[in-house]
């Protein structure tokens, strides 16, 4: 602790950007955190978890400075600057662009820039030599505030996060509040503060915006502080973890990933130790118990009684956040197709979400539907649904019944009724008991399960909203952004239970590891088609480095003179634009293909349903005719499989050719 003490007092100001000593923090009555030590160094990648309530973002708040703590200290280093990004942000409003709001990171660039502004207009109508002074003061320094580049770096950030150039002249408060948090953080990035605190930046963004994110931090100069539910991003950005539990801070080198093993670790010794002082202590009371009245002994036992008095306790391991199973149950099995999409059209005025796509969703499968936002994936889902009105023509399959989870189904929700009845009104059979049980996992606690719907805040809402749809007995559900609202724990449970549900399912979700642990294939909507990858989210993604590697262009090859190898070199250029152009054919072989079996998939799927009218039925020649088409259909659509697969194999052997 002295050494500590040192550091806190000495170090401070050289290597050390915030220390917090022995803090203690409470509201009202309930202790928040309790003599715990913290300190943060340049450099830092900091993941701050815990379960929901526990008060991570009130702990950055009390580093922020808006909190007050009741015992303990604080101290910074001189000049410190902190960022936080976080909800309250918000209460902003600007009709402002969002270029200039943008810029405003950069104030005193800013203000130099205006007065250069003013001092033009006066120049234009006087030649005094004092304005000609200043005016060239304020352009050098304008220089050194790097002034030029201001517009240039805001917009460079604003696209990263996923606007486009048109959106830069466009107000601020034209946009919703996501898209206006990433103009806030944005502008906070900016700033380059030293210490960057984000309370769940990744809630706003779309998968590209958090890869972007991910790269732009990872060479950020000063120290980063998240509080995160997504994993994913934890596990690419943080190289420590501190866990707020119990009211203390537990600190643990690594990744999220490197977090688990350790906690589990630490759980294990600490259980073992636990074990072993109450074998030692059962022993020494046994000693006092049989020998405290002899009078030889009776000095012994007393002192092995004050030795016990004086042990510290090793604590037994508690059970963690509870893990309540969560069990979808389904009625009804389905066809084998729950849902075909032939030649399928969107659009919204001008802009075009779908154009004659096709896809079709059999039974087993569990889709992830990722893509920038925009590109029309929850517009799909309601297409899939039937909710949503458009072109062409939807085939819901035999049996089907399906539940679908979105923000608007929270209108569905009776604003009178409390949590409990909510769920009982569904009529699924299920007991009190495993209602509440469930209601638990979302984050509904003791009396929490009566409250009325009316008075839940949003997220809230979404919880009771999922909920219902996992006790609905689907056998197809569609879910979009089912994590939003839900924490780690909660998360784990909802992927346990989708990977033991019997149904199928679409889902949308920015959470690459809640994608990664729960679907068997990947759509993208491109060009307003429906591209599908058969594998999980991991093997997409290897598959698109792949992909973006080959597209580059050939590297120009090196003058002979630079070259180590130039006889090698010589030879081995043309054999590398020979495998390009190869894969090049082999990929436009599968694009091919891939329409060609979507065309014979749709041919097959229609002479199976003539076959099944009754009218062509009892025609005699018109049965052998369809039958005979249908034999030559599904004949050509298995040669055309064999054909694609034995291309995409080429692909794949091309690609690592040409990498390796």
């Amino acid at each position: 602790m002295e050494k500590f003490d040192y550091l806190c007092g000495f170090n401070i100001g050289f290597n050390m950007l915030i220390a917090l000593q022995d803090i203690t923090f409470e509201f009202g009555a309930r202790t928040i955190i309790e003599d715990s030590s913290w300190h943060i160094i340049p450099g830092d990648r900091v993941g701050l978890i815990g379960l929901n309530g526990t008060g991570k973002s009130t702990l950055l708040r009390i580093i922020n400075g808006e909190y007050t703590i009741s015992k303990g200290s604080i101290n910074k280093s001189k000049d410190l600057t902190i960022g936080f990004f976080n909800q309250d942000l918000l209460s902003f409003e600007s009709d402002e662009p969002i270029l200039n709001v943008g810029m405003t990171a950069f104030e005193k660039a800013v203000k130099v820039e205006k007065e250069l502004e003013e001092l033009t207009k006066k120049l234009e109508t006087s030649e005094d030599e004092a304005l000609l002074m200043e005016y060239s003061e304020k352009l050098h320094e304008f220089d050194i505030l790097d002034g030029y580049n201001i517009r240039h770096k805001t917009a460079t950030v604003l696209e990263g996060l996923g606007f486009s150039t048109a959106d830069l002249d466009r107000p601020y408060n034209e946009f919703s509040g996501g898209w206006r948090m990433r103009v806030l953080l944005a502008k906070l990035i900016l700033q380059q503060p030293d210490v960057l605190m984000l309370d769940e930046p990744t809630n706003h963004l779309d998968l590209p915006s958090i890869e972007w994110l991910e790269r732009y931090l990872s060479n950020y100069d000063g120290a980063v502080l998240i509080v995160s539910h997504d994993r994913y991003f934890l596990d690419r950005m943080v190289n420590k973890i501190v866990e707020l539990y119990q009211q203390e801070l537990h600190h643990y080198a690594g990744n999220y990933e490197d977090y688990e093993e350790e906690k589990s670790m630490r759980r294990e010794l600490q259980q073992r130790a636990f074990e072993n002082q109450q074998d030692y202590i059962r022993q020494q009371e046994r000693f006092i118990e049989r020998f405290k009245a002899k009078a030889s002994k009776a000095a012994q036992a007393q002192s092995i009684m004050k030795r016990l008095d004086r042990l510290e306790r090793v604590e037994q391991v508690d059970g963690g956040p509870s893990r309540i199973r969560m069990n979808f149950s389904v009625d009804k099995m389905p066809g084998k197709i729950l849902c075909t999409l032939n030649g399928v059209s969107k659009a919204y005025g001008d802009l075009t979400i779908l154009k004659n796509a096709r896809a079709e969703i059999n039974r087993g499968d569990k889709i992830a539907l990722i893509g920038a936002n925009g590109k029309g994936k929850s517009t799909l889902l309601r297409v899939i649904a039937g909710t949503d009105s458009y072109e062409g023509d939807r085939q819901p399959g035999h049996n089907v019944v399906t539940s679908f989870y979105a923000q608007h189904q929270l209108e569905s929700l009776h604003l009178d009724s409390e949590i409990l009845d909510e769920l009982k009104s569904c009529a699924s059979g299920n007991t009190e008991m495993e209602l509440r049980g469930l209601l638990g996992a979302f984050l509904f606690q003791g009396d929490d399960v009566f409250k009325k719907i009316r008075i839940l805040s949003g997220g809230e809402k979404a919880r009771v909203a999922l909920a219902k749809v996992i006790i609905s007995k689907a056998n197809f559900l569609l879910l979009d952004e089912p994590t939003n609202h839900l924490d780690m724990n909660s998360v784990d449970m909802l992927i346990d239970a989708l990977g033991k549900y019997e149904g199928s399912l679409v889902l949308v979700s920015h959470d690459r590891y809640f994608v990664s642990r729960t679907a068997n294939k990947i759509w993208e909507i491109v060009d307003g088609e429906i591209k599908e990858f058969k594998g999980t989210y991991g093997e997409w993604e290897e598959w698109k480095k792949r992909m973006a590697a080959a597209a580059q262009p050939a590297k120009p090859e090196k003058k002979a003179a630079a070259a180590p190898a130039p006889v090698q070199q010589a030879t081995k250029a043309p054999v590398d634009n020979t495998l390009k152009k190869e894969l090049q054919k082999q990929q436009r072989q599968v694009q091919n293909l891939e329409k060609q079996m979507s065309d014979l998939r749709a041919k097959v799927d229609q002479l199976e349903a003539d076959m099944a009218n009754p009218d062509i039925y009892a025609d005699k020649n018109k049965f052998k005719s369809t039958e005979s088409n249908y034999k030559q259909a599904a004949s050509e659509l298995s040669k055309a499989t064999s054909e694609y697969e034995s291309a995409f194999e080429k692909v794949m052997e091309l690609e690592d050719k040409i990498q390796g």
